[in-house]
Parts: structure tokens; C-alpha cells; sequence
């Protein structure tokens, strides 16, 4: 029988209700008993070789089995052409082909090996070692396996700059910064580990040519094609070549002076973060610094007892995760999933578990000295992971707000107001200039200051732009929160609330979507540029609104699903995958309904689409990527596949 194209099947209802409640039931048994949802936060494949490298150097080595378990990830996505990708699912770089195969060859693995043959085999013909960008010399000079003026330079002294001036580090983006400090230090001191007969023989593997007969100041700034993401620019040429000059010319006085600025920023970091570290690149680099400045200091110590934090075991072994993990985050959209099925009365412990985790990690203390270690406010904020870990964000803030707002009713004792105040005041604090929503920081330093991105392999590092994401995670926790509170900061909120739909107004393409840039990609931007115009009071019927769902009807797929790959991110225009993807269609399925078009045959195919997914048990079956962070790296969100399909079937149904 044929039906009219803008009229659900109502009689596809409780078949739907049966999928929800098997994805309910999926949340409940996988809920920790902390409360959060733990899940797989893993898929670069430039963090693992690192750890590696850092056990190694500092002679802690992790058991056997993790070993084994490490060698079985790498073998696992290692690809066709012997090579490793930026990510699992990437084609293969020589920065991340050379580092995983050191990383075999430290655990164990022979240089006999068939796969790491066929890696040699990939990337001896491309350059080796003497290819790789900047961040791979810098984790093979570490361990002496080339030499130090291989690597462009960071001098230290960067930090003894005047503190107002553009380029000052102080100014980057935290991640970058935090990356850098370490790597400056380190880059200062240029430690050399001790002979190793093993390391002497990896040396010789990674090269096309003797280790001597290389030019390794020129190759510094060379790069394999293959490898390229962000050019360096002829700036950043010009800026190396002096670099490269003042590292021949140091003056030790003011080299130490440097070191120990950077060292102290470094202990503030350790400290304030529980030896956690902001991620798991500063967190490797941090643990070296110490077991070079201080062999014998409880640093070292420390920073080893969290180091087991980054991994996961899986099914395809033990990876690093991309963070200490993305508890917080997961569990606050977890929440909204939930409340979304109009069932919490009948999963009130689950919520109320849920909640006491949410609760116990908002930050409720600020940074010391938070001024003179380039920190902003914590108090009222939440971060991706956990309160110990201590860098708070604002969609990770907003979406915290956003669950404990809605669970006031369900829990036995709802967050204070004072902390939903202290929430509202962290959200407000960090609203850009240009209307946006930054992640951790107000924009510190010009935009101009991206053509010294030396890392070539990942683009927008230098500084914290808005982001849609952010900007519209921030528009429905103050709107939320008014509805609540109206008589708090009425005129500063609304003011906020105005100019953030107005940046997200301006930053909608051509096309009716926004580029997301931590989630893939479009789709994802799409659905919260949607939700947050809404948020910010315009009707569904709104011209921006309705060019966004033409936009994603645009891209369903003929199965009823969407599907969106990696590569959009890269190549900044929508990529499709062979078939749909749960959670993208969810996404999709969330932006339509929120722009008015719930009843519409696009919603009615992928609401279909996501209920033939499911599996017997309440499950969906694993499917493509769909994090990604640097405009380049693709990320696992484990948990998204038990959150999202629940979600967008509740809205819809």
C-alpha cells in the first residue's frame, strides 16, 4: 500500500519501542560502576609507538602480555602495503610506518619478520627516518636513532619571549602548548640514551643510507608526500633556518634559565592534573623530562603509576586511548539519550548512578597561580574525562550543565544551584570575540600564526578557534539553563546566546551544513549547527535551518542511512562510505527532527534503516570511524554506537 511521503507508519511503533528498549537495555548491562559508560577512545596510531619508546628509556617495560597485546594492535592494522596509517583507518604514512616499526623491533619483534619486511619494504623507497615529519625525528632522536639536528628545532628560549608578544607559546592552543613545552625542554637538553646493541641495530633500518652520509639539518625540514597534510609554509622555512642558526649559537646561561621555566610549567602541568597530563603525547613527553632532569624524583614515579590510564584492551589488543578516557562526555550524552525515551521512571537507577558520576566530576577548585601557568577558569567546568584529570571544556561544561538540568527531577538530590551557577559562569567566560565557543581557551593569539604549524601532519594546532560543536553545546546549556533560572544574568546570557547563533549563522557553507571538526564531519557539524540555532530561538521553519535539512536529505543514502568517511575532514567536502553508519544516521535523524521534518519520508527510511541494524542482543554492529580531532586524525568513540541510535529513535518515533 502506498503511503503519503510526510506520514510515518504508525503501525512501525512498538517494533520500534522493542529497538529502543533493546538499546536501553544494551546501556544498562555496559554502565560501569562508577556510573559512566568506559569505552574505546583509540584509533591514532602515532600514540602507541611513543609509549613504547618512553618505557623503553625509562626501563619500564610493561608485562608479557601487554607486550603481546601491543604487537597484536599493531599487526592488526597494519596495512596492506606493510605501512601504518595516522589512524586505523588512514593510508599509510612514513611518520607512523617508521615509528610502529621501531616500536616492534623494541618489543621483541625481529627485523626477520615478514610484516616488518613488507614495512621496510614501504618506506625505505620513500626516505625512512630521514622523511618523517617533524613529531617522528623528534621521537626517534629520543632514542638516538638519528641525530638531534635532524629535528626542527624548539628551542626552549621560545618561553623567555615577552609574554604580550603573538608568537609567544603561552598563546597557543593548550594541546599544542602543552606538546611543545615538554618538547622544548627535551630539544634543549638533546639526552642521548646509552649504547644499546638493540637500538644500533634499528638504526641502521630506517635509513636508505648510513646515518652519517645524511645531511640531517637539511632533511629537518624534508617530508615524505605522503605525509603531508598542512605544508610548511615559506614562513616557517625562513623561521627554521634561523632557528636552526641560534641552536649552533646557544648561550648556556640563558639556556638554563629557559629550562627551568619550561621544567616549572611542566610540574604545575603534572600536578594540576594529577600526573594525568592534558593527553597521552605531553603525558610521555612530561615522564622523559623528569627521567632526565630528575632520575631519582618521585616525577618519574608518578608519572609511571598513570601511564597504564591511556591504554585500552580491546578486541584487537591494547592501544593508547587519544585521552585518559571520554567518561564524562559519553555519560552526559548517555543521560540525554535516555531522558529522550520518556522511560527514566523505569531506568531510574541507571540515572541516578549516572548522575553521581556526572556530580562527583565537576570541578569545584581553581588551578594555583593559574595566571602564571596559562590557565584559565576551572571552577564549575567539566572536563571530556574526569575531575582528576582537571582541564575543563565547554561543550564537555555545557553538556554536563545540559544531563544535571534534566536529571533534577529523577535523582535524590539535584546539583546545587550554586554549582549550575558556577557552570553557567565557566560557559560565559569562554565565549570568544567572534560570538563562538572555543574548547578550553578564549582565543589567545592571531589567526595569522597557523603558518608556523611545523607539524605538517595535522592542521588548526596553534590556536583554539570556536567551533560549532561548542558554540551550540554552549547555546542549549544557557537556554536550558534560563528556562530554569530566569531571573540569573538574564541580560548577559541572552546577549551570549545571541551573538553565538550569530557566529553559527555566519559559519553555515554555502551548502546548508557546517564542518564539524570532532566528529565526521559535516553530518556531525550539521546536527549541532541545527540544534543550536534552535536553542538560540529560531523557529524550525528558519531559512538556515531548512537549507541544512535539504542539505542532509541531499546525502541519504539508498539503503535509508547516512554514511560519512574520514576523508571529508581532510578534503573538507562530504565523502560517503560504501553504506549507512548507525551513527551518523543518528545524527542526521536528530537534525531533521529538530528542524521539522520528523514526520518526513527521509526520517521514516532511517528510522528503518537504524531498526534493521540492530542485532538480536541490542546491539549495532561495528562500523567506519566517527571521531576525529585535527582536522586529519580520525578517533574511536565506542560508546557512540549505544548512545546515538537510542537517541535519534526516541525523537523520531
Amino acid at each position: 500500500m502506498n503511503r503519503p511521503m510526510d506520514v510515518p507508519d504508525q503501525d512501525d511503533v512498538p517494533e520500534t519501542d522493542a529497538v529502543i528498549e533493546g538499546g536501553l537495555e544494551w546501556m544498562e548491562r555496559t554502565q560501569s560502576d562508577k556510573g559512566s559508560w568506559e569505552g574505546d577512545y583509540g584509533g591514532p596510531l602515532f600514540l602507541l609507538p611513543l609509549y613504547v619508546f618512553t618505557c623503553y628509556l625509562v626501563d619500564e617495560m610493561p608485562d608479557e602480555e601487554i607486550c603481546s597485546e601491543i604487537e597484536r594492535y599493531l599487526r592488526n592494522h597494519q596495512n596492506q602495503d606493510g605501512g601504518w596509517g595516522l589512524h586505523v583507518e588512514a593510508h599509510s604514512y612514513v611518520y607512523t610506518s617508521v615509528l610502529n616499526y621501531v616500536a616492534m623491533r623494541l618489543l621483541g619483534v625481529e627485523a626477520s619478520d615478514p610484516d616488518l619486511k613488507r614495512c621496510r619494504q614501504w618506506f625505505l623507497p620513500r626516505g625512512g627516518a630521514a622523511r618523517a615529519p617533524q613529531w617522528g625525528k623528534f621521537g626517534l632522536a629520543l632514542l638516538g636513532l638519528i641525530p638531534w639536528k635532524g629535528v626542527m628545532p624548539v628551542p626552549p628560549e621560545l618561553w623567555l619571549l615577552p609574554k604580550g608578544a603573538p608568537v609567544y607559546p603561552g598563546r597557543l592552543w593548550c594541546h599544542a602548548r602543552m606538546v611543545y613545552l615538554p618538547m622544548s625542554w627535551l630539544c634543549g637538553v638533546k639526552p642521548t640514551p646509552e649504547a644499546d646493541p638493540l637500538l644500533d641495530e634499528i638504526r641502521t633500518e630506517i635509513t636508505r643510507r648510513p646515518i652519517e652520509d645524511i645531511d640531517w639539518e637539511s632533511a629537518a625540514s624534508k617530508t615524505a608526500p605522503e605525509d603531508i597534510n598542512t605544508p610548511l609554509t615559506s614562513t616557517y622555512r625562513v623561521v627554521n633556518k634561523v632557528l636552526q642558526f641560534y641552536e649552533r649559537h646557544a648561550i648556556d646561561s640563558v639556556r638554563q634559565r629557559a629550562l627551568d621555566f619550561a621544567l616549572d610549567q611542566i610540574r604545575q602541568e603534572d600536578e594540576n592534573t594529577s600526573y594525568i597530563c592534558i593527553g597521552p603525547i605531553n603525558k610521555l613527553l612530561n615522564t622523559l623530562c623528569w627521567h632526565y632532569a630528575r632520575p631519582d624524583g618521585p616525577e618519574v614515579q608518578a608519572h609511571i603509576e598513570r601511564m597504564p590510564d591511556y591504554l585500552w584492551h580491546a578486541d584487537d589488543g591494547v592501544k593508547m586511548q587519544g585521552y585518559n578516557n571520554s567518561e564524562l562526555w559519553d555519560t552526559a550524552f548517555a543521560v540525554q539519550s535516555i531522558a529522550a525515551t520518556d522511560r527514566e521512571d523505569e531506568f531510574s537507577e541507571m540515572l541516578q548512578s549516572a548522575f553521581d558520576y556526572i556530580e562527583a566530576n565537576q570541578v569545584l577548585e581553581e588551578v594555583p597561580e593559574r595566571e602564571e601557568y596559562f590557565r584559565e577558569r576551572s571552577t564549575g567546568g567539566w572536563p571530556f574525562s574526569n575531575r582528576e584529570h582537571g582541564w575543563p571544556i565547554s561543550d564537555c561544561t555545557a553538556e554536563g550543565l545540559k544531563a544535571s538540568l534534566m536529571l533534577e527531577d529523577q535523582v535524590d538530590t539535584p546539583l546545587p544551584e550554586w554549582r549550575r551557577e558556577e557552570a553557567v559562569e565557566q560557559i560565559l567566560e569562554m565565549q570568544n570575540p567572534d560570538g563562538g565557543w572555543p574548547t578550553y581557551e578564549k582565543i589567545r593569539a592571531p589567526e595569522w600564526i597557523e603558518v608556523l604549524n611545523p607539524s605538517e601532519v595535522f592542521y588548526d594546532i596553534m590556536v583554539d578557534y570556536s567551533f560549532v560543536e561548542c558554540t551550540s553545546a554552549s547555546l542549549q546549556a544557557l537556554a536550558a539553563f534560563r528556562d530554569r533560572h530566569p531571573d540569573y544574568a538574564p541580560d548577559r546570557i541572552d546577549a551570549a546566546i545571541d551573538r553565538g547563533r550569530d557566529y553559527i549563522l555566519d559559519d553555515q557553507r554555502a551548502d546548508g551544513s557546517w564542518k564539524g571538526s570532532w566528529g565526521i564531519c559535516f553530518t556531525y557539524g550539521t546536527w549541532f549547527g541545527v540544534w543550536g540555532l534552535r536553542a538560540a530561538g529560531l523557529d524550525a521553519d528558519h531559512e538556515a535551518i531548512q537549507h541544512a535539512c535539504d542539505f542532509l536529505e541531499s546525502k541519504q543514502m539508498d539503503d535509508g542511512g547516512w554514511g560519512e568517511h574520514s576523508d571529508s575532514c581532510v578534503e573538507k567536502e562530504y565523502v560517503s562510505t560504501d553504506e549507512g553508519q548507525a551513527v551518523m544516521t543518528s545524527w542526521a535523524l536528530l537534525a531533521l527532527a529538530k528542524g521539522g521534518r520528523r514526520d518526513s519520508e527521509a526520517v521514516r527510511r532511517g528510522t528503518a534503516f537504524l531498526r534493521d541494524r540492530q542485532k538480536e542482543d541490542g546491539t549495532w554492529p561495528d562500523e567506519h570511524i566517527a571521531g576525529v580531532f585535527n582536522g586529519t586524525c580520525a578517533i574511536h568513540y565506542d560508546n557512540y554506537l549505544k548512545i546515538f541510535p537510542v537517541w535519534a529513535l526516541s525523537v523520531c518515533r
